[in-house]
């Protein structure tokens, strides 16, 4: 059996008696019932999601840690993006040296950040921090072929798998999705449209902030790659290999990992999302485990939750991804 048919096997819906046995305990709280309203809601999914009947002693609050996966796109060579592809190689070595808005605001509630080179066009050697797990160097142009090849899409699939059983291992109690690659909202459009049957203007937004001539050149190349690769949305690996990215699957993976190690997963932006669709079509039980961060002013994010059928906690007009929101949320959930 491989490793995604092993993981996807021990995912298990969670559990309706624990929700209901941590409500219980959340209604003899000296409040009145309900009256803290969405943060009981956090706190009854996060110990039914973590509930082990082996490990009932278990610590409820431990290590958060943000994953922001970074990979670069061929498809940015149809201009779709205001900036260049090497941006993605100097954000990453702005997140390892702390000075991204995801270090900030993870720092803030006591998160630690860790990235992962899963496909940056870039050789970094030996940098301190780094987890370095490159699939390839970047995607191929998707407007043209496939991104990847269904191996590449597995194989990044089984690095966010990996990923998560580490940090299992490790004692982390909470995880939380972000991501880095310049170009990377046109793979996450494609993959809703593909999967929603959504028309591609309808989930298309602008991304870096690109202009009303660049966002019609967006939508054209998203609609051309859908033509030329007829992703099968009933094959949600199909979907990833053809019109997705590499960090999208290593996000997928994570969210795959968690669900199967009983963590709760705090999914960021509209990228993330991408990762937390492909993840949910994979098996619809990982929903459980899940919470959306927040809606980004993308408006693709929308669909992708109301299709994952998942609620957002914040909604800040936030549209910066690296696992912003994600890191902010991990605040509330742990308040509950």
């Amino acid at each position: 059996m491989s490793l995604i048919d092993d993981t996807l096997e021990q995912i298990q819906a969670v559990d309706p008696a624990l929700l209901a046995e941590a409500q219980v305990v959340l209604d003899n709280k000296t409040k009145p019932p309900g009256s803290l309203g969405r943060l009981e809601e956090f706190a009854r999914r996060y110990v039914a999601i973590i509930a082990d009947s082996e490990n009932p002693d278990l610590e409820l609050l431990g290590t958060k840690v943000v994953y922001t996966f970074a990979a670069d796109h061929g498809v940015v060579e149809e201009g779709i993006s205001l900036y260049p592809k090497e941006v993605t190689q100097q954000m990453v070595l702005n997140f390892l040296n702390g000075g991204a808005g995801v270090n900030v605001l993870a720092r803030h509630v006591g998160a630690e950040v860790r990235v992962v080179d899963i496909g940056v066009d870039y050789y970094f050697g030996m940098v301190p921090g780094l987890v370095v797990r490159k699939v390839a160097r970047g995607t191929a142009n998707l407007a043209q072929g496939p991104a990847m090849t269904r191996e590449q899409a597995v194989a990044a699939l089984e690095v966010g798998i990996e990923l998560a059983a580490q940090a299992k291992k490790t004692g982390v109690t909470m995880l939380g999705t972000g991501e880095m690659g310049i170009g990377n909202t046109t793979p996450s459009s494609a993959i809703i449209a593909a999967i929603s049957g959504k028309t591609v203007r309808e989930v298309t937004h602008r991304g870096t902030g690109i202009n009303d001539a660049a966002l019609e050149n967006k939508i054209r190349v998203i609609e051309q790659g859908l033509a030329v690769n007829k992703p099968d949305p009933k094959d949600p690996i199909d979907v990833l290999a053809k019109v997705g990215g590499l960090e999208i699957a290593g996000i997928a993976g994570l969210i795959l990992g968690a669900a199967a190690n009983r963590i709760p997963v705090v999914v960021d932006g509209f990228i993330s999302t991408a990762g937390a669709l492909i993840a949910s079509e994979l098996n619809p039980h990982v929903k459980d485990y899940m919470f959306a961060a927040h809606e980004s002013v993308e408006i693709g994010h929308s669909f992708m939750l109301q299709h994952i059928g998942l609620k957002p906690i914040l909604d800040l007009q936030l549209r910066l991804g690296e696992g912003t929101g994600a890191a902010l949320a991990m605040g509330l959930i742990e308040a509950g």
